[in-house]
């Protein structure tokens, strides 16, 4: 299974992009998108830069994989902000 995390692009040289996800930055390619600037969230698939998303729907989705995450390590009760 394949899952994607929106990233927020932080950095841009060219075709390649440093992007945080939940604060690990990553390098991934910018070669499919043609309009990608530093603040924009997207979604990375096999370390492409695939489309882009709003930043509202950005963070719900890195909120509920936390979430997510948190009931099936058995820490539902911890918050993650």
């Amino acid at each position: 299974m394949c899952l994607a995390v929106p990233s927020r692009i932080v950095e841009i040289n060219g075709n390649v992009a440093k992007v945080d996800v939940d604060g690990v930055i990553r390098e991934t390619s910018l070669m499919l998108m043609d309009d990608a600037r530093i603040g924009d969230y997207v979604i990375v698939h096999a370390g492409f830069a695939i489309n882009k998303v709003d930043e509202e729907a950005a963070l719900q989705t890195i909120k509920d994989l936390k979430t997510f995450l948190a009931i099936e390590s058995g820490q539902a009760g911890i918050q993650h902000d």
